[in-house]
């Protein structure tokens, strides 16, 4: 059935997970693009620097990742050492299309199935770690993907989760977002002809029109320990982190949506991502002992299944 068929120029008629479905399958074409991933050394290290803030650091012999998108954080773990047999699912075919390819090209068989996270195919205790990112909020039952996660975990084993947008850090981070649209289209207006344009990032095809509707929802990092400590995990560590590398990054995500594609180089790619991580530093070692930790931007957090 097509995109047309299903009226996602009405995206509100559509169920949860049929927009995700949807708006996954279109986007996975170019979500490495979009969102700088690779599987290279720069996101070999920033992903093993998630997993290890939260998780100790050896190898887990069979891993699964829910909501695996293109892979980012199953396939960079792997080739950071710490995961041994490698399985991944995504409501999205797309998605796991696209993991399963990006893990042979840098050598690893990962096993891909589309399915929900709140159904998981799998027998119970079949796992030494599942991991997620950036995956939770797009779940309209969350806390029934963490009693699947435990059910599929063995007993011991360990679940990881990174990248989920808290309810303040979201709404401080939406402030600088909307305040950069603002400021980039008001130069566009004033200087026209530069590289500041209000028009690009445009999409025609229907399916961009489900971006706005697959988010479903930012956690207080109370809500997510609560939820976990109901499925039967314990013990459990729930951290925050980006402040102001949060504010940064996502204003510079806010900019390039707005900006002309052919006038942002290699400069302004090594610009922007070395002024995060230098922010990130900085979010690690002071902002963290001064800042309140509900207001960073991501949520992340590790447990264990009792033996």
């Amino acid at each position: 059935m097509s995109a047309e068929q299903l009226g996602l120029l009405d995206p509100s008629v559509l169920d949860a997970k049929t927009a995700n479905i949807l708006y996954h399958d279109w986007e996975a074409k170019s979500y490495d693009e979009k969102w700088s991933i690779s599987f290279d050394e720069r996101c070999i290290e920033y992903a093993r620097e998630k997993f290890l803030k939260v998780a100790p650091e050896k190898r887990y012999d069979k891993v699964l990742e829910i909501g695996c998108g293109t892979g980012f954080f199953i396939v960079n773990l792997w080739q950071a050492g710490l995961v041994g047999e490698a399985h991944a699912t995504d409501i999205s075919q797309g998605m796991v299309d696209v993991c399963v390819r990006n893990g042979h090209h840098v050598g690893v068989d990962v096993h891909g199935r589309a399915s929900d996270a709140e159904s998981l195919p799998y027998p119970d205790d079949t796992f030494d770690l599942v991991v997620g990112h950036a995956v939770l909020h797009h779940l309209p039952d969350v806390p029934g993907a963490i009693a699947e996660a435990f059910r599929v975990l063995k007993p011991g084993g360990l679940f990881v989760v990174a990248g989920e947008p808290t309810r303040l850090g979201f709404a401080i981070v939406g402030v600088a977002k909307r305040t950069t649209a603002a400021a980039v289209k008001t130069l566009g207006r004033i200087l026209p002809g530069t590289w500041l344009t209000a028009e690009s990032g445009a999409h025609s095809d229907p399916e961009a029109a489900l971006e706005a509707h697959v988010d479903l929802h930012e956690f207080h990092p109370h809500m997510v320990r609560g939820w976990l400590r109901d499925a039967g995990f314990y013990p459990v560590n729930v951290q925050t982190e980006e402040f102001v590398s949060g504010v940064f990054g996502w204003s510079v995500r806010t900019l390039e949506a707005l900006a002309a594609p052919e006038r942002l180089g290699v400069r302004w790619a090594l610009f922007a991502y070395r002024n995060y991580l230098r922010l990130y530093r900085i979010d690690n070692a002071i902002t963290r002992r001064i800042v309140p930790s509900q207001l960073f931007y991501n949520v992340l957090f590790s447990a264990t299944k009792p033996e």
